[in-house]
């Protein structure tokens, strides 16, 4: 990881120096060239080649306008081919976390792919009823466990893996993903940093509308189904990327010790314990405290009008209600004053 990207700044700092990265990016996606020829033909007065009549350009394509609930959106004009690009940037990630709560944004990230109340259930009124049931018998199995009882709680498992299976026969497997593929989209993914978290994907330019149908819903009133299917894939994942990789470990101890107080010395997919103990109600305080519309920018790049993006933003995310801003990172990391080493046994 570089290390300018795990220094301490200001949200806003944060903020705008993701939106650019992740801006380019987007621009790859959809095959915006680096710099075109007629561009690096222009000389500046060094007599260097210069690709600033090319920014210039790409910057009077790019228009952006805020939803009176503080969603902000970001569009570029790219008529080469008819193709759109999306991005969602939530200004949340794992600093955001709480100590005893890490890795509740990548679980997040995870669960949003799962539907919504209309995508991806056969029933979901039966489906709700079998998460309050499964959440109600976590709590017992966790209690077991602090009270040393294995036997109780290996009951316990037994009856969370019968309700599991039991909501699985009420699920439509990645329809999500399904209906994005069925209409020509590419690319489906998201990211978790220690500042953002980012959905992005391409559809053809006629499927704009289909985009912000689907992303209003999921991020409006997201269902975090099939929870403990992804509690063992996200612990798996972590025995695979840190537990088992030499370079995983050494990467959360640097961090561990390069880091005395802020956030930034935890894993940024979180720790064994914290992982296992999640519940989905630490997901919803999440989701609830940090994915208020003025805490998303969209990012649309591609073959699309400004003035129909508008109007369809308006039309699906202007639903979302005005929330507060969530609180700010504040702890400050101490001065380094003398050199710190640690030593890794594998």
């Amino acid at each position: 990881m570089n290390w300018m990207e795990m220094r301490p700044r200001s949200r806003r700092g944060r903020r705008w120096a993701s939106l650019i990265g992740w801006f380019v990016v987007i621009l790859t996606l959809v095959g915006l060239p680096a710099a075109p020829a007629w561009a690096q033909r222009v000389p500046d007065v060094q007599g260097q080649q210069s690709i600033q009549p090319y920014l210039d350009r790409v910057a009077d394509q790019v228009s952006e306008f805020t939803l009176d609930n503080g969603m902000k959106f970001i569009v570029l004009e790219r008529h080469q081919a008819p193709v759109v690009s999306f991005m969602i940037h939530a200004d949340v990630g794992a600093v955001n976390e709480a100590d005893g709560k890490t890795g509740v944004a990548h679980y997040l990230e995870h669960l949003a792919f799962k539907g919504t109340e209309e995508i991806g259930t056969k029933n979901y009124a039966a489906e709700q009823a079998l998460f309050e049931e499964m959440d109600q018998v976590f709590q017992q199995i966790l209690k077991a466990e602090a009270d040393g009882n294995s036997a109780q709680a290996e009951e316990l498992k037994a009856q969370l893996a019968a309700l599991q299976t039991e909501a699985a026969s009420y699920v439509e497997q990645n329809k999500y993903g399904q209906i994005i593929d069925q209409a020509g989209g590419v690319g489906l993914n998201a990211t978790t940093g220690a500042d953002a978290t980012r959905y992005f994907y391409s559809l053809p330019s006629n499927k704009l509308e289909l985009w912000m149908s689907l992303e209003s819903e999921r991020f409006l009133e997201p269902v975090f189904r099939e929870f403990f299917e992804e509690k063992n894939v996200i612990l798996e994942e972590r025995r695979m990327r840190v537990d088992n990789s030499p370079i995983g470990k050494m990467v959360e101890e640097f961090l561990g010790a390069a880091f005395e107080e802020h956030p930034y010395r935890r894993p940024i997919i979180g720790y064994e314990e914290d992982l296992y103990r999640a519940t989905r109600d630490d997901i919803r305080k999440f989701y609830d405290t940090y994915y208020g519309p003025q805490n998303l920018i969209v990012a649309v790049v591609g073959d699309v009008d400004p003035a129909q993006v508008r109007e369809y933003a308006q039309t699906y995310f202007g639903r979302y209600q005005p929330q507060s801003d969530p609180p700010e990172v504040t702890v400050e990391e101490p001065v380094q004053t003398a050199s710190r080493e640690f030593t890794l046994e594998l």
